[in-house]
């Protein structure tokens, strides 16, 4: 093959490839978008990754690492296309590459924990496409020139096949984007059902301090703008009509809950920050709602949870599973099941139709979205995802402090300079006091927020009379006990960062 015979086999095979990758998409937007191909990898290469790369991924690619896994599967895939496409021309063997493909996507879909019976059908489908597509002979360039052949001809059909290609990886893109949308969820499922009444409401949150701070955090993070850390790279599509809570494992009474049960049950509303424990130091893993949903205990309590388990292992819909003490679930902290954060029902990305909210904990241990069951059972008998891959079985929130104004680096006037930012303490009753020092000065303390709880992050701020110069801000909280906040340095594996968070600015 001469090198440009080359280049349009290449073109050949990632045209191909992409028409798979395109039909396995939209057969997976019917079917359940774990299975789609690229998703189906890319959720087993999570599963398979080391510690190190994945908090790596974490730290470094913060909310974008799941696109980006994303796309370095696409690479790969549309690489080894390209690459069946020269070994289809050289020597037929172009297809073996593309069963092999189909074939390592088709068991990573039926490993998923949610896979169903039909889960191996879009990565049979892409491969089979793909395969037709390396097949179809207006795409073919010929391997040598006939003698009497014009010397026109080979361009001309290189030019057809170019052509041919590229309408082939336009197909493929259409399809995948059609079955993107079909497969998106919606953005809030406030139509999926009717909230139910509440019998003690909270009264409306009182105003924050980001009125008159701009670039502080509002008091309320708005749901649009709320974090998300999970492990599911297609977010799960659940039926509310069809959903189902178990309860089982060591427990007096197992028993099934409907959705429309659930909603009968008497709700509760929080005022809840939540927490990710890989927010490092300063981080911005952390948004605060008000939650609606049923006290845990009140479900644990109707099964009768014995007294011999001391975790319960709850599970997602997509196979996730988080451990949480039996202790954090039942006592007055008011760990809930929610069904809607910010007066609207639960968003899929947010967990949709049921997630849990374990005030004091960080997420992974006590705030499992698209819940299907609760078991109860013993740290000695049973670990959860995270366990497995040497973080801390049990983790209470950290005291943190955070600076948001000004930001680390900023170049400010001379004058008075405001310094704010948001604190926060939910294992330990909330926040009492922020301080705040420039350079090695004396420690000041800042003024409060409004005090939502003590499971809520408290607005602060001060006042600085900036001078010329380079100068460091640091900022410590002191919790609802008293207890000043550790100095001490650590990582966020395996129970969540500590440390004094300090910025530095440029007063002009």
């Amino acid at each position: 093959m001469t090198r440009t015979q080359t280049r349009y086999a290449a073109l050949h095979g990632l045209a191909a490839s992409l028409c798979g990758l395109g039909a396995g998409h939209l057969l997976a937007s019917l079917l359940g978008p774990s299975s789609s191909p690229p998703v189906a990898v890319g959720s087993a290469a999570i599963d398979l990754t080391p510690r190190w790369l994945k908090d790596w991924a974490v730290s470094t690619l913060g909310t974008a690492d799941k696109p980006a896994l994303i796309a370095g599967v696409l690479v790969v895939v549309l690489a080894v296309g390209a690459l069946a496409g020269i070994l289809q021309y050289r020597n037929r063997t172009g297809d073996w590459v593309l069963v092999t493909l189909g074939a390592v996507a088709a068991f990573a879909a039926q490993s998923r924990p949610d896979a169903g019976q039909l889960a191996i059908i879009p990565s049979i489908a892409a491969s089979l496409v793909a395969m037709a597509t390396l097949r179809i002979p207006a795409l073919r360039i010929p391997t040598t020139r006939a003698p009497t052949s014009h010397p026109a001809a080979e361009p001309g059909a290189g030019r057809r096949a170019l052509l041919a290609s590229g309408l082939l990886a336009g197909a493929g893109a259409g399809m995948a984007y059609v079955g993107a949308r079909i497969g998106a969820p919606a953005g809030a499922s406030g139509e999926a059902f009717s909230l139910p009444v509440v019998a003690d409401p909270l009264p409306p949150l009182p105003a924050g301090l980001e009125s008159a701070v701009s670039g502080l955090a509002p008091l309320r993070t708005p749901v649009a703008d709320f974090y998300r850390i999970d492990t599911a790279l297609a977010i799960p599509r659940i039926d509310p009509d069809a959903w189902r809570l178990r309860i089982d494992g060591d427990v007096a009474r197992p028993y099934e809950l409907s959705l429309a049960e659930l909603l009968r049950m008497p709700m509760v509303e929080a005022d809840i920050t939540l927490n990710c424990v890989s927010n490092p130091v300063g981080g911005d893993y952390i948004g605060s709602s008000r939650w609606l949903g049923v006290l845990t205990r009140d479900v644990l309590s109707r099964a009768g949870v014995r007294d011999s388990a001391d975790q319960i292992l709850s599970t997602s819909h997509d196979g996730m599973t988080i451990s949480t003490p039996v202790a954090a679930l039942q006592d007055d902290r008011g760990a809930m099941l929610a069904i809607a954060m910010d007066g609207r029902p639960l968003t899929p990305m947010h967990g949709f139709p049921v997630r849990m909210i374990t005030p004091g904990l960080y997420g992974y241990v006590g705030a499992t979205k698209w819940l299907t069951r609760l078991t109860a059972t013993t740290y000695a008998k049973e670990q959860a995802y995270w366990s497995t891959r040497g973080w801390a079985e049990r983790a209470d929130v950290k005291t943190q402090s955070r600076i948001d104004v000004p930001r680390d680096g900023a170049k400010v006037p001379t004058g008075d300079l405001v310094i704010a930012g948001v604190a926060w303490s939910q294992a330990h009753q909330g926040i009492s006091r922020v301080e705040v020092r420039v350079d090695d000065g004396e420690w000041v303390s800042a003024d409060l927020g409004p005090d939502v709880g003590g499971h809520y992050w408290r607005q602060w701020r001060a006042t600085w009379p900036a001078t010329a110069g380079e100068h460091t801000i640091t900022a410590r909280a002191t919790d609802g006990e008293g207890t000043l906040q550790t100095t001490t340095i650590a990582a966020p594996d395996p129970d969540g960062a500590s440390g004094l968070q300090t910025i530095v600015v440029r007063v002009q």
